[in-house]
């Protein structure tokens, strides 16, 4: 065997990539590696979503370059969406790498890398949408307890800011029957929790035919297999209807949780922003599922410093942040993008200011996150056991069904256990308890 090691930037999508990676790697001879100076072929899955992310990649493949002089005959990818967006021009930047590859491509990667191989030669392929029929990929899972299930792929929105239509194309659902089969799999193999996956996973299934929803594909999922928890990750408001919001009120092992972007709390930031929907409809349709799910989790994505973007605008979304009650909120400052118009827009505004309103509105992000956890202070909750704590090798950690972390003292065997843990402490982003009874 030879060994492989995949760096892994951006988001679920791309770690279940990675997992794809693996499984097809496997077939022709390569087994993960978690040291680099020991790889025979170094694979970077990218992320485009922001210039930062971009421009690590490139000092990662420096890094790799050297590792690839140390030891000859290794050969150095790139994959992902900045390798879908920029494609051969990464060898300009970057001559010594040895395969460019797109995400519309990714069941190709053993091909390509045999053909490298072989002909000693550097392989760019890059293909403009995925295949009309999306082949079924191996897969070897980088965590036991807990698996992705991508069931959409692509986004048939146009926002603005968003290169995420260009490197990952249109919508195109994957059939109910594939994604129940791989669900009967890990289901037998002892996963207790399964994340659907989608650029826009509430759109899932309005492509099929005949026509379903993610409620329909929730309710198959309860109904066919014995997986304990089910969630999904991440939506559109408008995809997210009343049906769909009612399927994780009543199956039982669809978790309360709901992570769906606003980007901004202003109306006129949306129009421009072309996200589809105002303040006034995020807001009733987060009230519809907080009527149907009292204690449900809600979690956003938020851009401060979009171009144009006045201080009251900002200020509007600072407001909802306190009114909605986030549990909590992925904050990032506007990073403009190729392919984007927001990124050829007049009224950009500096790293500087940009800088100051996200630090100004991840500590209001933090205050809520405190005041939404203090819910759980003295009560009793169920808790998937993950293993150890990073932070804490002596502690154990888990999830509640709301996806809040959890750290508590208690014995390593009750690692991939549903437990009752009473919470004794919280804090922000985590809350502190103690051991109960085991579920199963």
């Amino acid at each position: 065997m030879k060994n492989v090691y995949i760096e892994t930037f951006g988001c679920q999508m791309n770690k279940s990539d990675t997992e794809h990676m693996l499984g097809l790697l496997d077939e022709i001879g390569y087994q993960s590696t978690s040291a680099e100076s020991e790889a025979d072929l170094l694979i970077l899955n990218t992320c485009a979503i922001r210039q930062a992310a971009e421009d690590k990649i490139f000092s990662y493949l420096g890094h790799y370059r050297k590792l690839k002089e140390k030891r000859p005959g290794t050969l150095i990818a790139i994959g992902g969406c900045v390798a879908q967006d920029a494609g051969s021009d990464i060898l300009k930047r970057a001559p010594y790498v040895d395969i460019v590859f797109g995400t519309h491509n990714l069941h190709r990667l053993p091909d390509l890398v045999l053909e490298s191989q072989s002909l000693n030669k550097t392989i760019v392929e890059i293909m403009p949408n995925l295949p009309q029929d999306l082949p079924e990929i191996p897969i070897i899972r980088q965590n036991k307890l807990s698996a992705l299930v991508s069931v959409i792929y692509g986004c048939d929105y146009n926002c603005t800011y968003c290169i995420v239509p260009y490197v990952r194309g249109r919508e195109k659902s994957r059939g109910i029957e594939q994604i129940i089969q791989e669900i009967k799999d890990l289901n037998e193999a002892n996963f207790k929790e399964i994340t659907l996956l989608g650029q826009n996973v509430t759109a899932y299934g309005h492509d099929l035919k005949p026509q379903i929803h993610l409620g329909h594909l929730i309710e198959a999922i309860n109904q066919q297999t014995d997986i304990p928890r089910l969630r999904f990750l991440t939506g559109h408001p408008r995809d997210l209807n009343d049906e769909i919001i009612a399927a994780v009120k009543n199956t039982p092992i669809a978790c309360e949780y709901f992570h769906l972007p606003i980007q901004a709390g202003d109306d006129r930031t949306l129009r421009r922003m072309a996200r589809g929907y105002n303040v006034d409809f995020y807001r009733k349709t987060i009230a519809k599922i907080r009527q149907q799910m009292p204690k449900a989790s809600i979690t956003t994505d938020l851009i401060v410093g979009f171009p144009g973007e006045t201080e009251n605008e900002f200020l509007n979304t600072v407001k909802l942040v306190y009114e909605m009650g986030f549990d909590s909120c992925n904050t990032a400052a506007y990073s403009p993008r190729p392919h984007t118009p927001a990124a050829n827009w007049d009224g950009q505004i500096s790293f500087e200011e940009k800088m100051e309103r996200l630090r100004y509105l991840n500590n209001v992000v933090t205050e809520v996150s405190y005041t939404c956890n203090q819910a759980y202070l003295n009560t009793q909750t169920e808790i998937l056991v993950e293993g150890p704590s990073t932070r804490n090798p002596l502690k154990l950690t888990g999830r509640t069904r709301t996806n809040k972390v959890v750290n508590f003292e208690g014995d390593k065997s009750l690692t991939g256990k549903l437990i009752e843990v009473f919470i004794d402490e919280v804090h922000p982003w985590a809350l502190k308890g103690k051991v109960r009874v085991p579920v199963y």
